[in-house]
């Protein structure tokens, strides 16, 4: 078999068109042209569908298994089983701004999957799970744009506010063997007649997929196992909350039975609130029917950022934490016959300046892929609640070039409202925010500049989005604090940012309307 590589040519459209989709609007889409170079023969043909030729794709990727190959155009899905073979159509449906098949509209890139993509193949490569995004009912942003002609134009897209029609969405699984068979997996009883998100899809095993459902007022999910055979979703899990519930793109890891999984659950540590930490869940059945055992594998005032994997054979699970009052982000593993010791596998490694790691582990869980990415000395910012403004990743940005060549210090804060400090500090926002967090911000300016080696006149603020939204209104209650201040492209009211998110923090706006304003 040749081996074969992807050569992606971004074509520039007209300027107009260019800038929205690279730049203003999708955050991880854009269009390009692709060619398949063969490095052995190399020959070259261009990926495109049939009845088009010459064409501009909004995704094109490999497949898991040998050659296979996907590509999305006009917002339909295409499929080649190799590089050679002509591709077929999966889906028909796709509409320009209306129906999305594979691809994520404004709402899910943004603000619910964090990706372009909305497809997920099958471990061997013979399915593919897709989501159908329906937009016909979102009403219509307007993007103006002022450059590349005498008067100005605009790009329209799907952008449901706060109160407004959410797009409705559809989990579908077609097979790959030339049938084109199609199922689709029905959403949970009580999210039947009501909107939903889905905030996650992982497949299990060959025919089962884990999928989490989530309300629309984000403070209720189900976490489901569907047959992609008969299309049926078993209940596994069920979170709620007073306020929202965090975490909600989390996979869970499941043993190879699929009776067994593992999620992050808030679990209460005394006095200081609630902390996510590992919780394995077993289905078993006692001959009356279903019992559920719920065991709580690590506790204490810190959190489990990430579980990696579980290995069976060892009963050990891998995962990434930080440490009580830590701003770092370690390996350690612990077993389920003996939960509550955990053990650290990057705290002694030779690379003692590393504090911040990514990792992934092999198949054989006996060796793992570690990406330092940090240090004690370069903080990270988030510009949104639930980020963490404080940690060791490392990073150079603009605040690198301050703090080297201009003598300007920079402070970064994790206050009320912020991540992997508890349920209690995360939720301090709820309904209020611009509150308490510009509070926490304020305090901490006037005790840095009762300090000996920093000039209280020459204070300055920055924030962009959220930072924005808190800079606004630091520099409006408190301006005789900052000598200048920058908020780019603030928030000024709630009610005219993305409902995923809007409604989060404050509620449906017919019951809370008086507290989107800012």
């Amino acid at each position: 078999m040749s081996s074969t590589v992807f050569f992606i040519l971004y074509r520039l459209l007209e300027t107009c068109t260019s800038f929205f989709f690279y730049f203003s609007v999708f955050l991880h889409s854009f269009l390009a042209s692709y060619l398949i170079y063969n490095l052995y023969t190399r020959e070259v043909r261009e990926l495109n569908p049939p009845e088009v030729s010459d064409s501009v794709l909004q995704f094109a990727s490999w497949g898991v298994h040998g050659q296979q190959l996907i590509y999305i155009f006009e917002n339909n899905i295409y499929y080649q089983t190799d590089v050679q073979s002509s591709s077929w159509r999966l889906t028909s449906s796709g509409q320009e701004g209306i129906i999305f098949n594979g691809i994520a509209d404004w709402l899910y890139e943004e603000e619910v999957l964090h990706t372009q993509a909305a497809h997920w193949w099958s471990p061997d490569g013979s399915r593919l799970a897709y989501l159908t995004i329906n937009d016909s009912l979102v009403p219509n942003m307007l993007l103006p744009c002022y450059t590349g002609s005498l008067y100005p134009r605009g790009k329209e897209y799907p952008y449901p506010k706060m109160g407004q029609n959410n797009p409705s969405v559809r989990l579908y699984v077609v097979t790959l063997d030339g049938s084109s068979l199609t199922t689709e997996l029905k959403p949970p009883d009580s999210f039947e007649k009501s909107e939903y998100y889905m905030t996650m899809v992982k497949w299990v095993t060959q025919e089962r997929l884990s999928v989490r459902w989530v309300n629309r007022a984000q403070n209720m999910s189900i976490l489901s196992l569907c047959d992609v055979t008969t299309g049926d979703c078993t209940k596994k899990h069920v979170m709620t909350s007073e306020k929202w519930l965090d975490r909600q793109n989390e996979e869970p890891i499941f043993s190879k039975d699929c009776l067994t999984f593992f999620v992050t659950m808030p679990l209460k540590h005394g006095g200081r609130g609630m902390f996510n930490h590992i919780t394995m869940i077993s289905n078993q059945s006692d001959g009356q029917g279903q019992e559920v055992n719920l065991h709580h594998l690590t506790s204490g005032s810190w959190e489990v950022i990430q579980i990696l994997a579980y290995d069976e054979t060892t009963h050990l699970v891998y995962f990434l934490s930080t440490e009580e009052g830590s701003t770092q982000r370690q390996l350690y593993r612990l077993s389920t016959v003996d939960p509550f010791h955990k053990e650290c596998l990057t705290c002694s490694l030779f690379r003692s300046e590393c504090t911040y790691y990514d990792a992934v582990l092999g198949p054989d869980y006996q060796h793992v892929l570690l990406k330092c990415r940090g240090n004690t000395s370069w903080p990270t910012h988030d510009s949104a609640p639930g980020g963490q403004a404080v940690s060791d990743r490392f990073s150079l940005s603009w605040d690198s070039v301050l703090v080297s060549s201009d003598n300007i210090i920079v402070a970064r804060l994790d206050g009320r409202g912020s991540g992997f400090q508890g349920q209690r500090i995360l939720h301090e926002v709820h309904q209020r925010l611009g509150t308490v967090d510009v509070q926490d911000q304020i305090t901490v300016i006037e005790h840095l500049i009762r300090l000996p080696y920093i000039d209280g006149n020459k204070v300055g603020v920055y924030g962009k989005g959220y930072g924005g939204f808190l800079s606004s209104l630091m520099l409006l209650s408190h301006s005789s604090l900052f000598e200048c201040g920058i908020a780019v492209a603030p928030i000024t009211n709630w009610r005219l940012y993305g409902s995923a998110v809007a409604e989060k923090y404050f509620g449906y706006p017919v019951k809370e309307d008086h507290k989107h304003q800012v």
